[in-house]
């Protein structure tokens, strides 16, 4: 029996469950050996060699070497463990949240300030009761 997962259905939204964490774990276990100045340095100074060390995917690969947040993050990374590969480049975690919505640093900034972004558009399909049938049991009658 498959585990039901409602949540699957929040648009823009990767929830990193124990599939997610299962389908990410070599590139997260990549972003934490980033935490040692040594690694940090082998990474720096040949980046695919140091990601050809790991058994991640190649399309993991691709995307840590796009720096493609959004990507890894699809591809089972973590955002906390991501943050590792900005902090390599000496990036600020705003800089990057601001790389993911496709905002510059200071739009992300500023939209952060003034509240975050709007829930329209970001709420889970049948929130408002257009398709709740879809996360009744079924069999009922």
């Amino acid at each position: 029996m498959a585990l039901e997962k409602p949540y699957l259905d929040v648009p823009g939204t990767t929830i990193f469950d124990a599939e997610q964490s299962r389908r990410g774990y070599h590139l997260n276990q990549f972003c934490m050996s980033l935490m040692k100045a040594e690694n940090r340095a082998r990474f720096k100074a040949d980046e695919r060699a140091y990601l050809d060390e790991w058994a991640m995917t190649e399309e993991q690969k691709l995307g840590v070497l796009a720096r493609d947040l959004n990507r890894c993050i699809a591809l089972g990374g973590n955002i906390y463990f991501l943050a590792k590969i900005g902090a390599t480049d000496g990036k600020s975690f705003q800089q990057m949240a601001g790389s993911m919505t496709g905002m510059s640093e200071t739009q992300y900034r500023d939209m952060m300030i003034a509240g975050g972004r709007s829930i329209e558009g970001n709420r889970y399909i049948g929130e408002d009761g257009d398709a709740q049938a879809q996360h009744q049991p079924q069999g009922r009658g």
